[in-house]
């Protein structure tokens, strides 16, 4: 299993996904939305290339994304599933290491939320 590491950008993002979330939907959503990331990071740094991720060239060497709904199976089931998640984790592999750029919700075009030089800090 690799480490990870968030760019301040991703930890940006999941903190703004689950205030949102909380805000709609209320504290039980959110902490199932979070244990939803937690499980999409957790499969990334097992197995960075696994199937259903997508290389993403246009973004750089070694860029892959994950959709989080691929991890809906991976959750405590006690904690209930999301039914519909909106968010992919945008990563690259470095030696022993995974690092996240983004969590960015699916219908956000890449280029625009995504810059490639400073994604990763």
């Amino acid at each position: 299993m690799f480490r990870y590491r968030l760019s301040n950008a991703a930890q940006g993002d999941v903190l703004d996904i689950l205030a949102w979330t909380d805000e709609r939907f209320g504290e039980v959503a959110r902490l199932r939305y979070e244990s939803l990331i937690v499980a999409a990071l957790r499969d990334v740094a097992r197995q960075p290339d696994r199937p259903g991720s997508l290389a993403r060239p246009e973004l750089g060497a070694s860029v892959r994304s994950w959709h989080l709904r691929l991890s809906r199976e991976h959750v405590n089931p006690g904690v209930g599933i999301v039914r519909r998640p909106r968010h992919f984790l945008v990563y690259r592999l470095e030696p022993d290491l995974v690092v996240v750029g983004r969590l960015l919700h699916d219908a956000m075009e890449l280029a625009r939320h995504l810059d490639a030089e400073t994604a990763w800090e």
